[in-house]
Order: structure tokens, then sequence, then C-alpha cells
């Protein structure tokens, strides 16, 4: 029982002792300093991430030519099944707006990558269609190429259940004119598509885009260019409030 007692008053000075520690060097700790190093953290971490999502230099090289034509671009996008979660950028890269030109997921996000199929919107009653050309350069399609007649003149609905209509026959894929449109489609690469993404407040766009390689890490390099910027639908709840 005296040994007992020994050295449980032996555990309450270690615990003691180690309390006072602790509780010392949390007092003692900069914290002024310290946010400094959060920050220089996350800075590097921004720049090691933009690099990580940037197209090879040879991509950008051999692409000089067209990339000096405006309305013309050229982005990785990331599969996100892989990556989502993984980067400090929300949607862990698989996602890009081509009107605010980021892959941050939110306000104006176009397209994105998820288990090797490109895809078009996707929140709200955000919707768009998608409608692969085939191999076919990418600098001359025009609004007169065949297969960008619908998409150039559709007009995006101004009420909700109409646009969520439009969501679903994406969803499950229509054909106008011979050509096949959908929300989703493959990653072929070597392949050009064109691509409507309605974006209500904030932007509806008529984008074409080509797939010219597939990485290992599943991630695709696109070069892609903007058709037409329609002006931003705003979307109204019911028809009364139309009037």
């Amino acid at each position: 029982m005296i040994r007992s007692s020994a050295f449980t008053s032996l555990l309450l000075t270690l615990l003691l002792l180690c309390f006072s520690f602790t509780s010392a060097s949390a007092q003692s700790v900069d914290r002024d300093q310290l946010i400094k190093e959060i920050e220089a953290l996350r800075a590097q971490i921004r720049e090691k991430e933009k690099l990580f999502l940037s197209p090879a230099s040879e991509d950008e090289s051999a692409l000089a030519a067209p990339l000096q034509q405006s309305g013309m671009g050229l982005l990785r996008l990331l599969p996100r099944e892989k990556y989502d979660g993984k980067l400090s950028i929300r949607g862990g890269g698989a996602y890009y707006s081509f009107t605010r030109l980021t892959h941050e997921y939110g306000l104006g996000t176009d397209i994105g990558l998820e288990k090797n199929h490109l895809e078009v919107g996707f929140a709200g009653a955000d919707f768009g269609f998608i409608v692969k050309l085939g191999d076919v350069p990418i600098e001359s399609l025009s609004l007169e190429y065949p297969g960008a007649h619908f998409l150039s003149t559709f007009s995006a609905p101004l009420v909700e259940a109409e646009a969520r209509r439009q969501h679903a026959r994406a969803r499950e894929g229509f054909e106008v004119d011979d050509f096949s449109y959908s929300s989703r489609l493959p990653v072929l690469v070597n392949t050009t598509y064109l691509l409507r993404s309605v974006n209500y407040g904030d932007s509806d766009v008529l984008v074409a885009f080509r797939v010219l390689r597939k990485d290992v890490d599943g991630s695709v390099v696109l070069i892609w260019k903007m058709l037409k910027k329609f002006p931003a639908p705003q979307l109204a709840q019911n028809r009364a409030a139309l009037r």
C-alpha cells in the first residue's frame, strides 16, 4: 500500500511538471511570428499548386501561335476523384471558368472533369450542353460550324422550372440535326468539343475546346476558344415575376 501511494504521488508530480512545462511553452509562443509563418507557407502552397495545374511548357511552346489569338487559352483539368480535398483550391483543380479564368469552383464554373468525363452545369438551376465534333482543328471553328447552330441560337430560359427541365434534358442527352448533346461526355484525346454553359446571374458562354492529351495521373490538357459571350441571364422564380 505504501509503495502504491508513493508511485501515485510520483505520477502526480510528473503530470504537474508536464502541465507546467506545456503551459510555459504555450505562453512563450510568439503568435505574431506564427501567423506570419503560416501565411508564408500558404503562399508557397499556392505557388506550388499553380505550377501543378499549369500545362507543360512544351504544350505552350507548340501552341504559341494560336494562343496569340484573342479569346484562346490553354488549361489543365485534374480528375476530381483524385485531387479534390488534396489541394487548397476549392474543387481540387477539376473545374474551370472561361469568364473568370480560374480553377476555383464557385460562381461561373463552366467545365469539370470527373471519372474520365467532361461535365457542365453544377449548381442550382445552372445547366449546359456539350457536343463532340471529332478531330477538328479548333482554329477553324466559328458560330457557322455544323453543330454550333443550336448552341449559338439557344435562348436560356428565365423561369426556374424551365431551367431545371433543360438541366434534366442535358443530363439525359438529346439530338438536334444529327448532333448529340449532353451535360456529360467521355474524354477523347485529339477530339474537339463545343460547350454552352449557362450560369444564372453570372455568365453564359459558348466555347470550343480540344483535348490535346491525357497525363498518367488522369489530368487532361485542353486548348480552348471563346466563340460567344451572351448576356448573363437572370432567373425569375415564376412567370409573374417576368411581367
